[in-house]
């Protein structure tokens, strides 16, 4: 994982994840939060590493019905939950121009309240806020992944906290 150097790291965890059940625990514990409604999370790795599996699983602990799709294509997949909080799924692996950051009016979404969750982020990463957490998943034998968990922030020390 690339460390920035405009992006402390507050806190660092290790995980494995034997299986995918184990993931699903994680997206679970982290949907139990009240600061999530409002934190930015970066998800890195290489290509199957489980990035949008994460999401998917996070999404539904949320409460999300019906299909959720990957965004690699449209870039970014809104979502309101029942309670009106609003999450932003992006995957930036497209992304070729930081202008198109501007012209997609993503600013906007970042401005505004909700959870937001990143694929990808290093294609835009002089645009992108402090992530609350970035999380490095590496696929291992089998189904099994390594995850590096890090905390940016206050709130995502907070969440780091609460696995």
């Amino acid at each position: 994982m690339k460390t920035l150097p405009h992006r402390p790291i507050l806190e660092t965890r290790l995980l494995h994840w034997p299986d995918e059940a184990a993931c699903a625990a994680v997206a679970q514990a982290l949907a139990a939060q009240p600061l999530l409604r409002d934190a930015f999370i970066e998800l890195h790795g290489p290509l199957g590493a489980g990035k949008t599996t994460l999401v998917r699983h996070l999404l539904r602990a949320l409460g999300i019905q019906g299909r959720i799709k990957s965004p690699t294509y449209a870039v970014l997949e809104p979502y309101e939950l029942a309670d009106g909080l609003a999450v932003s799924h992006f995957d930036f692996y497209r992304f070729e121009d930081p202008a198109e950051w501007d012209d997609a009016g993503f600013r906007d979404v970042f401005a505004q309240p909700g959870l937001k969750l990143a694929e990808w982020p290093e294609k835009v990463a002089a645009a992108l806020p402090v992530p609350d957490l970035r999380m490095e998943l590496q696929p291992q034998d089998d189904d099994q992944r390594t995850v590096t968990m890090q905390a940016c922030t206050p709130r995502g020390q907070a969440l780091l906290h609460a696995l």
